[in-house]
């Protein structure tokens, strides 16, 4: 009976020793080729969805402002909506009532109405 305790107590002093040996040396962290795409798919998806909508609205609003003319009817990016009396280089002069004339810059112009729209509201 005492051997059988002895050995028991042996075999439960071993046994967290076996379960190290067993798990084997801790694998390292991503090699260069995994960290390689790793920043390359962090690249791609940053210009999918920040740089490339982006200028995309940049351009729209440089044509926008580009082919604004006299009789054109806009929006301000401050909520103002009127008819572009006189255009400038960078300032254009927008009527948003019957005799009253305001200067606006260009690059305030948020989007253009389609005619008439002014007439509606």
């Amino acid at each position: 009976m005492k051997s059988i305790k002895l050995l028991i107590a042996s075999l439960a002093a071993l046994l967290p020793g076996m379960a190290l040996a067993q798990q084997g040396a801790p694998q390292g962290g991503m090699g260069v080729m995994g960290q390689v795409i790793f920043f390359a798919g962090f690249i791609l998806i940053f210009y999918f969805l920040i740089w490339r909508p982006q200028s995309k609205r940049a351009k729209e609003h440089k044509e926008l402002m580009s082919g604004l003319n006299k009789g054109d009817e806009v929006v301000t990016s401050g909520g103002m909506a009127g008819r572009i009396v006189k255009v400038a280089d960078d300032f254009i002069v927008l009527e948003i009532a019957d005799n009253v004339e305001v200067k606006v810059q260009k690059v305030a112009i948020a989007a253009a109405l389609p005619k008439g729209t002014l007439k509606d509201i």
